[in-house]
């Protein structure tokens, strides 16, 4: 799934080749992980995946969707679905192909402080998550013209800041949930797998037994983040909720794929 272990290590080596006597700066690490998200084969074609899916989205919403339906907000609400679900993955692999490609030895090599490439890392999965709606956007509002000129009905484009604020809080929440689980399990086939298949085993476990109910609307994220599709501020009951699932989801796995990273060993 991954490129080569030569063609990762160079991208880390010529993102970073300086004096010797020369700390790379945490913006300078910053883009060479983002370069490294996508200078990869998996990284390459999940974001060409991500672009197709949205777009196949809000053409299935111009055929199928009532022509009140076919508006901005929901068009481009559409487009953070694949997003949300394929670009964890980019922040998985971001993790784990430094030790399945073996470039940790590299990366490591060139800054010994692993709290920094760390960091680094984290900034990247934020800065990419911010970067990866910009594309659901430019669909959306695509769609949206060619729907307001099949029907009056149509094409709204009514759209909030609130919306776009938490737009962008979602897609960065994802993109970070994927850089924790890598983190956690360092390995690409594992932490992909239960990625998809933890949350899942919650979800119908919740649905079988009713005593777990009252706590899926806290801790399930499908759940606390529903409001974020909602045209109107979050509660603080509904923010309290968030956090929890998020620290369930991500922290927890964060801190503990940290101290992880932190104390393995390079070989």
């Amino acid at each position: 799934m991954t490129a080569t272990m030569e063609t990762a290590s160079t991208t880390v080596a010529a993102g970073l080749t300086g004096p010797a006597t020369q700390r790379p700066s945490l913006p300078r690490l910053t883009g060479v992980e983002l370069r490294k998200m996508a200078d990869t084969r998996a990284g390459f074609w999940l974001i060409v995946a991500t672009a197709l899916i949205s777009v196949a989205i809000v053409t299935i919403q111009l055929f199928a969707a009532d022509p009140p339906d076919q508006n901005f907000q929901n068009m481009f609400q559409s487009t953070l679905f694949p997003t949300a679900v394929l670009l964890p993955i980019l922040g998985i692999l971001s993790v784990t192909s430094e030790w399945t490609q073996r470039t940790a030895l590299t990366t490591f090599a060139i800054t010994p402080r692993r709290q920094r490439i760390a960091a680094a890392k984290l900034l990247a999965a934020v800065v990419l998550g911010i970067v990866a709606i910009v594309p659901g956007l430019v669909v959306g509002a695509i769609g949206n013209a060619v729907a307001g000129g099949m029907d009056s009905a149509a094409g709204d484009w009514s759209f909030s800041a609130t919306l776009l604020a938490y737009a962008l809080l979602f897609s960065v929440m994802n993109t970070v949930w994927g850089i924790a689980f890598g983190m956690l399990f360092m390995n690409s086939a594992v932490a992909i797998v239960l990625y998809f298949v933890v949350p899942t085993v919650w979800s119908i476990l919740v649905q079988m037994i009713s005593g777990l109910k009252g706590a899926s609307e806290w801790l399930d994220f499908t759940v606390t983040s529903t409001p974020l599709f909602e045209d109107a501020a979050l509660t603080g009951t509904e923010w309290a909720k968030l956090a929890a699932s998020l620290g369930l989801w991500v922290v927890l796995p964060g801190v503990l794929g940290l101290v992880r990273l932190l104390k393995r060993e390079v070989s």
